[in-house]
């Protein structure tokens, strides 16, 4: 509901704060191609979440917070492959 309360503003960036929090997974994959749709419209979007797999799926770009400070940006890929990622949300150490 709030999604389409803000499409009918007719924005030109859309910030979507955890879009998918507390969705179930056909729940999800519908705001996922929903967002797609959008974005091949041409609407840019600013998506901050938590679900790894739903963010890999729409980013072109991803920046990854930890503790409030950037430790990572580039493709869904390269982020996968971060060593400080992976650490970060994965619980392992980070070699010196």
């Amino acid at each position: 509901m709030q999604l389409a309360r803000a499409l009918c503003g007719r924005p030109r960036l859309l910030l979507l704060d955890e879009p998918a929090s507390g969705l179930r997974a056909a729940e999800r994959a519908e705001l996922a191609a929903l967002i797609e749709s959008l974005r091949a419209d041409g609407l840019t979007m600013l998506l901050v979440e938590h679900d790894v797999a739903f963010v890999t799926r729409l980013a072109d770009r991803v920046t990854v917070l930890d503790l409030g400070r950037v430790i990572a940006e580039g493709t869904p890929a390269q982020i996968q492959a971060d060593e400080r990622v992976i650490a970060a949300y994965l619980g392992d150490e980070v070699p010196a």
